[in-house]
Parts: C-alpha cells; sequence; structure tokens
C-alpha cells in the first residue's frame, strides 16, 4: 500500500523530466453532438487523477465574440467564467468534472481570433502587410492554444493542455483550426502533440448491422488535411466487436489499442471510468513519451471518490420531483442547474427527477394542476419577457402555498416582483427590464423594484451593462443561507445579468418579511433574498449553479434539495 507521500513522490520523479507542455487535440467527424466535450474533459479527469496539471480549453468555429447574445434555443446554456468570460457549455462540463476554474482563455471563438488580428491590423502591427488566414489567423489560433504555456507563474503553466477543436470534419469554418493544429503538431513534435478523433458509428436496424464506413470517410478528411490521428473514439450505441474495431484500425492506420469504443451509458459521469477501463489516458500518454505505468497507483487512489460517487448514484432509487419554470424548453438551455440538481440529489442518496414547466403556459387556472406532485421549485433565469407572467404566478403559489422555491438570477427578480404586487401593494412593480422609463419627461408608471444602477443605463452596446463574473457577497449571520453555505459569512459567485435589486426599497422589503440577507461589500448590491418563516424561499442573483462540480455539490443546491425531501417526508 502506498502512502499519501510515496505517492507525492512518485509524482514528482514522474513530472521531473517533463519540461515542456503536451497538447492533445480533440476533433469531431460525422456529425455533431457525439460528445467531444464529455471525451474531453473524462481525458482531463483522468490525467489529473495521474497527478498531471490539466487544463482544457475549447476553439468554437462561429463568428460571434461570444456565446453571450445566442439564443439558447440555437446554443444551449451560456456559461461564465469566474473572470467574467460568457463561454459555451463545454466549459461547464470541464469544470464539473476536473474542478478547474476555467477563465477567458479557456474559450474562444473565430469571432475573438478575427477581431484580435483586425484590431493588430488597425494599428498597424503588421507593417502593411496583406493579412491572410495562412499565416495571420492561423498563427493567432495558434498563439491562442499555447497562452497557457507561456504563463510566468510556473503554478499556472499546464503539463497537458487538451484542446477540442468545435464542429465536425468537413465545416468551411472549422479549417483555420485544423490548419493550425496541423501546424502545431509539426512544431511541437510526435512527443509532445497528438490527435484524438471522435468518430459515430451508426447502427442500421434494417440490415441488423453496424457501419464503420462514416468513421473511414471521417477519417481521410481528417488525413486530406494533413492530420493523421493517433487515437479513435467511436460513438456508438451498440457494443463494438473486436473484428469491428480491428477493421477501423485497418483502414484508418491506427493501433487496434487505440481504437476506442464510447457506448451509450446511464450517465455522462461514467464515461471518465469507460475511458479508464479501455486505457485512453494511458494510450495518450504513451503516444506522447510517458510511462503512464508510474502513475498507475496514485489515479487508483484518487478516482475513489468519483467512483463512490457513482455508486451513491446507482443505489439512489428514492426519488424527489423537482420542477423548473422557465421559458426555453430545451435541456440544454439549464444544463448547469440541472446537474447541479442531480449532484447535490446523490448527496442526499436521491435521484432528482426534473420537470421542465413552460412559463408561458402556466397561468392561475392551471398552475395548482401543473405544480402538483413537486416537492420544490426552481424559477429559472433568463432575458426578456415572455414567460415573466407564468414565473410571477409560480412564485406566488409556492410562496403562499409553502412550497421550497429557488429563484436563481431573473427568478430571484420574479420573487421580489411578485413580492412587491402582493404583499407590499405596489400593484405596478416591475422591472425596468419590462416597463422601462422612455424619457425623462414621460416617466414610467411602473414601481420599479428591479432596476438598472445608474452608472449602466447610459450604456448602449450589448453586454456593455452586464455583470459578469465572480463578485464577494456578505452573508448575514443567522439567515438560511448562512446556514446552507456552513456558516461562511463571505462568498464568492457568478454573475451573469444586467438589473439590480433596487436598494430604495429594501427596509419596506425587510419590514414586510422578505430579508435581504446577501451584500455585496463593495457596491451595497442585495444578491441574495430569502423568506425565514418559510420552508425554503431563497432567490441568488447570481447563477450558484455555474460553481457545483460532481465532487463538490454547491451548498445551496444541497439545502434546496434537502428541504425539498423534508417536504415530501413530512407530507
Amino acid at each position: 500500500m502506498h502512502t499519501k507521500k510515496q505517492m507525492a513522490n512518485q509524482t514528482e520523479n514522474q513530472h521531473a523530466f517533463q519540461m515542456e507542455t503536451k497538447y492533445i487535440f480533440v476533433t469531431g467527424g460525422v456529425a455533431s453532438s457525439l460528445g467531444k466535450g464529455i471525451i474531453a474533459a473524462s481525458m482531463g479527469k483522468l490525467l489529473q487523477a495521474r497527478g498531471f496539471n490539466v487544463t482544457i480549453q475549447k476553439f468554437d468555429p462561429y463568428i460571434n465574440i461570444d456565446p453571450g447574445t445566442l439564443n439558447p434555443y440555437e446554443h444551449g446554456e451560456c456559461y461564465v467564467t469566474a473572470d467574467g468570460q460568457e463561454t459555451d457549455l463545454d466549459l461547464g462540463h470541464y469544470e464539473r468534472f476536473t474542478g478547474i476554474e476555467t477563465t477567458c482563455d479557456n474559450s474562444v471563438t473565430t469571432g475573438r481570433i478575427y477581431l484580435s488580428v483586425i484590431e493588430r491590423e488597425r494599428r498597424g502591427d503588421y507593417l502593411g502587410k496583406t493579412i491572410q488566414v495562412v499565416p495571420h489567423i492561423t498563427d493567432e489560433i495558434k498563439r491562442r492554444i499555447r497562452l497557457k504555456e507561456n504563463s510566468t507563474d510556473k503554478g499556472q503553466r499546464p503539463e497537458i493542455v487538451i484542446t477540442e477543436i468545435g464542429g465536425t470534419i468537413g465545416d468551411i469554418e472549422s479549417q483555420p483550426f485544423l490548419e493550425a493544429i496541423r501546424q502545431l503538431r509539426w512544431e511541437l513534435g510526435p512527443k509532445r502533440a497528438l490527435n484524438v478523433h471522435l468518430t459515430y458509428v451508426p447502427y442500421l436496424a434494417a440490415a441488423g448491422e453496424l457501419k464503420t464506413k462514416p468513421t473511414q470517410t471521417s477519417v481521410k478528411q481528417l488525413q486530406g488535411l494533413g492530420i493523421q490521428p493517433e487515437v479513435l473514439v467511436l460513438r456508438t450505441e451498440h457494443e463494438l466487436s473486436d473484428e469491428l474495431r480491428a477493421k477501423v484500425a485497418h483502414f484508418c492506420n491506427v493501433d487496434v489499442e487505440a481504437v476506442i469504443q464510447s457506448q451509450d451509458l446511464p450517465s455522462i459521469y461514467e464515461v471518465p471510468l469507460n475511458m479508464q477501463r479501455q486505457g485512453l489516458d494511458a494510450i495518450c500518454l504513451k503516444k506522447m513519451g510517458i510511462n503512464a505505468e508510474t502513475t498507475k497507483t496514485i489515479q487508483l487512489e484518487e478516482m475513489k471518490p468519483w467512483k463512490a460517487f457513482l455508486k451513491r448514484r446507482k443505489h439512489a432509487t428514492e426519488t424527489v420531483n423537482i420542477a423548473l419554470v422557465g421559458k426555453y424548453d430545451l435541456q440544454d438551455a439549464y444544463k448547469s442547474i440541472l446537474e447541479s440538481l442531480a449532484h447535490a440529489g446523490v448527496c442526499h442518496d436521491r435521484k432528482v427527477v426534473s420537470t421542465f414547466i413552460h412559463s408561458e403556459h402556466l397561468t392561475r387556472a392551471n398552475v395548482e394542476e401543473k405544480l402538483s406532485g413537486m416537492a420544490g421549485i426552481v424559477i429559472c433565469p433568463g432575458f426578456g419577457q415572455r414567460g415573466i407572467e407564468g414565473k410571477l404566478i409560480a412564485a406566488e403559489y409556492t410562496r403562499t402555498h409553502n412550497i421550497p422555491t429557488f429563484g436563481i438570477c431573473l427568478g430571484m427578480q420574479m420573487m421580489v416582483v411578485e413580492f412587491a404586487r402582493n404583499v407590499l401593494g405596489y400593484a405596478r412593480a416591475d422591472s425596468s427590464e419590462f416597463t422601462p422609463q422612455t424619457s425623462v419627461d414621460t416617466p414610467s408608471t411602473a414601481t420599479h423594484v428591479i432596476d438598472l444602477m445608474e452608472e449602466q443605463k447610459t450604456i448602449t452596446q450589448m453586454g456593455g451593462t452586464m455583470r459578469l463574473g465572480a463578485y464577494e457577497c456578505e452573508i448575514v449571520k443567522g439567515s438560511r443561507t448562512w446556514q446552507a453555505y456552513g456558516e461562511e459569512t463571505l462568498i464568492r459567485e457568478r454573475h451573469r445579468h444586467r438589473y439590480e435589486f433596487n436598494n430604495q426599497y429594501q427596509e419596506e422589503f425587510e419590514r414586510h418579511g422578505m430579508k435581504c440577507v446577501g451584500i455585496n461589500p463593495s457596491s451595497g448590491l442585495v444578491e441574495i433574498v430569502e423568506i425565514p418563516t418559510l420552508r425554503w424561499y431563497i432567490g441568488t442573483q447570481f447563477h450558484p449553479e455555474y460553481s457545483s462540480t460532481v465532487l463538490h455539490p454547491h451548498p445551496l443546491f444541497k439545502d434546496f434539495v434537502k428541504a425539498c425531501i423534508d417536504g415530501t417526508t413530512e407530507a
């Protein structure tokens, strides 16, 4: 049995010779949505468990600067990093699997690449040269890929960088990224860079056969771009035979042991163990010139908590029903919330069954029917007026029926507006997002209990008024929120919003029972409200779901799910 000290020495010896950062490029073929992000996150988890300092980055080929202005129906959830970068939802997977805190450097789009190059051209940095995709765009992509390698802080310098290239082989917009990684592979050499290619093996039910031709075609397209994948991960609904894997290896110039199958599993959190069983991490290390056996013991030890989580999840047969009231009828739109609820459920040995309720279709006539059987309600975040009345109706119903309720961002604001209308007596209480003041001469007749800060009102550029990234929050001692955080008085959470609680009404809210228990210490802005006389009625201006991971579920979600379970037990 190895002691922690022995394993630490083993890790130090293993990495002593490894002076240069190594790169794993993850590409995809055949179809999108095969799970490149999950494979990248799984590799990151396994390599991290072996003691390597790992980071994961996503390069998206769309021209938007970031996903912040994209409709969730287009792109799913917009995930926000601690430093305030609006990113692809895959970064949520990276953080939930590895616990790494990503930054703006972990998410890059074509739009950001071109913007950077054009700004340099306008400054004259290129000395009058003609700006071209090759070399200027590809050079900028390569610079971004290697950005963390050049960090002067050795503690922040990763030993392995996993880079996921968005889109699929054959997409026009992906070509500059593929050309950039082709160049990097030659510049870095075979021991410092490799390609893991994810493809799809479809099953034709009529013929009763699995077909490898799409994979072969995808690899040939990649080879035509000058990239030979060293590892293939085959996405499949059916188990692949050794003969089929050997066939793929033969036609794609890949070692047989480097053909890995990624079969459908009950949970995405089982993927790392499936990859570990097939030796994906060991194969990658071997191809990069690292002896995987020297870190095997460390990995087995480090993966124990992950296995314990999966074991508890598997045996959590009792369920707790929680409704998500929102306006985006798309699972990926609330991905982090769903995963955070699942993490919290496992902590209490329960399976959270999440039911989506479209707020646009929620009325006073059907609210009781829609929310019947629900142990708790999450009032979801979002932007825009569509579906707002449904959220207000949900907030009133759960408040008056003492149902555990968690309002997040816009959800918290709707809890505030509903309370102002029905408890404080402001019949026209609203957010200035929905009833703006058109001019000084024609002020709005609404009572803006949610409003823009004065310094934001003169900004017109999209995103300019957004409060993004992690901010500190002081919690009132003795509050339910304070208890949920383990009696922490100063926390730091991530924001993505434009409008704030109007402090002009704070005293009146508190006098009538809605307490402002979380305040930003530098600005005085209200971050958390709760009604302590209710079982669990808490709203947060920030997004706690961004900080929940598999091994460290967020304390507010844990406490919320516990309140839902307790309420069900009492009933």
